[in-house]
């Protein structure tokens, strides 16, 4: 089997929107939107018949959106699909940006100077930025150390997705790898409706598609996810267990470029987390 027939039709734009909605329709049950349902059903979640009438279009139009044969429906349609569908914020973002308009070129991504700057003046509060794809570009020292070594070109994968999915050191940082993972996926889903004619996100997600079960698994779903902010626990070799708050700061795009997302970690004062983070940062650099 093809492996980019097999995640959905990553770099098609018309079969994206159809692959969204057959995840999403799947995941409703007929009890929540109060349809009968019971063990002779051969459908997980809601069949297309069942949506088209929640939605109030016809059968025929949502089969042709599904199939990929019917596009940029109005927002009325997508309104409609959203409200049956249960799609929280992101995910009617998502389901927009798949009906809509996308970027046609390759975007790339650059680190200015003074973003650099900012970022090594966080001094005690670990931080790194990331690019649409999830490659890291920018870190400062207790980010570096604190996400598996980003200083040291040998020791990790500089690209999030890889390092979480593929490095065996990723489960022991992140001790609730599942949902690192999930986040990931379901923000590389959002860069690839964005983006659908980037061809490095394309292989990118074609070689997690081709190596990893779990990624396959994750992306079946139609996860979606945008960065915000919440709190995180990490396990470093030399500070144990951590549990820090974190905040994701949106950097907006050059002219032909896309933003940067600005991770920041910290920890309420006088908690064990920002002694452990103080003594990491104030730590001889062979020691870190």
């Amino acid at each position: 089997m093809d492996t980019v027939d097999r995640i959905d039709g990553i770099g098609d734009t018309r079969r994206a929107l159809g692959a969204f909605l057959r995840a999403r329709r799947s995941r409703v049950a007929p009890e929540q939107v109060g349809l009968a349902g019971g063990r002779r059903r051969r459908v997980r979640g809601l069949r297309r018949e069942e949506l088209a009438q929640l939605a109030g279009i016809s059968v025929d139009y949502y089969v042709r959106l599904e199939q990929g044969r019917a596009t940029q429906p109005s927002p009325e349609v997508l309104t409609a699909l959203a409200r049956a569908l249960s799609l929280d914020a992101v995910e009617r973002g998502h389901l927009a940006t798949l009906a809509g308009s996308r970027a046609d070129a390759t975007p790339e991504t650059q680190v200015s100077p003074l973003l650099q700057q900012i970022v090594n003046a966080m001094a005690h509060c670990p931080a790194f930025a990331t690019n649409h794809r999830l490659d890291v570009l920018a870190w400062n020292r207790l980010g570096a150390e604190l996400m598996g070594g980003l200083a040291d070109p040998g020791r990790r994968d500089h690209n999030q997705a890889r390092y979480l999915f593929f490095d065996p050191a990723a489960r022991l940082l992140f001790p609730e790898w599942e949902a690192r993972v999930t986040e990931s996926v379901g923000q590389l889903r959002v860069a690839a409706g964005r983006y659908p004619d980037d061809a490095e996100l394309t292989a990118l997600i074609t070689e997690l598609s081709a190596r990893s079960a779990d990624f396959r698994r994750i992306w079946a779903t139609g996860e979606v996810v945008m960065c915000a902010a919440g709190r995180k626990r990490l396990r470093h070799p030399v500070a144990g267990l951590l549990t820090l708050d974190y905040e994701t700061l949106h950097v907006p795009a050059a002219p032909g470029q896309t933003g940067l997302v600005v991770h920041v970690f910290g920890a309420e004062e006088s908690s064990p987390e920002a002694a452990a983070l103080t003594g990491l940062a104030s730590a001889p650099v062979h020691q870190v």
